[in-house]
């Protein structure tokens, strides 16, 4: 079977995203929400930059990434085609080693889980910032541990003041919130439920802190049900990952 064409591509991809965006809509109404209070976060991570060309001509202008060198990569290409300024997310965990890259390209990370990436994520914006590769502030959220196992990634609910402070203290970060992931075998609705909770919390020391990055492809509803002012959907959109 040939691939499919741009044009089949493009026809596929606004099916798809104009689905996404009812269901958003949708879920936003039931929770009695203004829809245009939830942005979708289109996930590209994966796919050709001619997909990501493709969505910014069906009206996205965010786009969320994993692996830094694919990102840098990907962006470099996106600009040939697109020179309208759009957002670019890395959702994924980051070594530190990977920080500084990250900053410069970067404008929000969602995997900021401890007090060493948020000084990896300062110098590499101080950097960037001095080279002129970024303008502003590099976006932190908070990526928190629900069950509070540290192996998988997220900061546990006791550590969390201490890092937001350290970012709300930063000269070259912004912390915008928080992000989760719900742990595996957990209902979304428990899992959402209880990062609404820890969100209300740093609300009440950071009320600029407003993002809440929740919900996936498979589970928007429920994000979207408790609060989450930001959804990261990939597969529903783009389709399932390519083999390698």
């Amino acid at each position: 079977m040939s691939p499919p064409t741009s044009e089949e591509r493009r026809d596929v991809l606004a099916g798809r995203l104009a689905a996404v965006r009812e269901r958003l809509d949708a879920a936003a109404r039931a929770a009695g929400r203004d829809p245009s209070d939830v942005a979708l976060l289109t996930v590209t991570k994966f796919f050709p930059a001619s997909d990501a060309v493709l969505l910014h001509e069906l009206g996205c202008e965010r786009f969320g990434e994993s692996r830094e060198q694919e990102a840098s990569a990907k962006i470099a290409v996106f600009r040939e085609s697109v020179d309208a300024p759009v957002e670019w997310h890395m959702i994924g965990r980051v070594q530190r080693n990977k920080a500084r890259a990250v900053a410069r390209w970067a404008h929000t990370v969602h995997s900021v889980d401890s007090l060493r990436l948020v000084q990896a994520f300062e110098k590499g914006a101080r950097a960037a910032l001095d080279t002129g590769e970024r303008t502003g502030p590099l976006r932190a959220l908070l990526q928190v541990s629900l069950d509070g196992d540290r192996e998988r990634g997220g900061v546990v609910a006791e550590d969390l003041p201490a890092l937001a402070e350290a970012v709300a203290a930063s000269e070259v970060l912004e912390l915008g919130g928080l992000m989760g992931v719900p742990p595996l075998g957990w209902e979304p609705e428990r899992a959402f439920e209880q990062l609404h909770a820890m969100h209300a919390r740093l609300l009440q020391d950071h009320p600029a802190a407003v993002e809440l990055s929740a919900g996936m492809s498979g589970d928007l509803e429920h994000a979207v049900r408790w609060g989450s002012t930001c959804v990261r959907v990939g597969t529903a959109v783009l389709g399932y990952r390519p083999l390698a």
